[in-house]
């Protein structure tokens, strides 16, 4: 082993997203889905299949205020 941990597909991804069809993996659910559809790769992947492609999605920056307080 090369001591690295593999990074699995899932929604956490910046290239993935749930697939357009309707039950194209036949669940019907946003919980129970085992394909993704990759931007990347443009094409359906299995969710949590190894990848070496996965990037982080990112989060707009905080701006550390709080509306309505002082």
């Amino acid at each position: 082993m090369t001591g690295k941990l593999f990074n699995f597909c899932d929604l956490l991804c910046k290239y993935a997203e749930t697939p357009k069809e309707e039950g194209i993996d036949g669940s019907g659910s946003c919980h129970t889905f085992i394909a993704l559809y990759c931007t990347k790769k443009k094409s359906l992947v299995h969710k949590n299949m190894p990848c070496k492609d996965k990037r982080p999605k990112t989060i707009g920056k905080a701006s550390g205020k709080v509306k309505g307080k002082r």
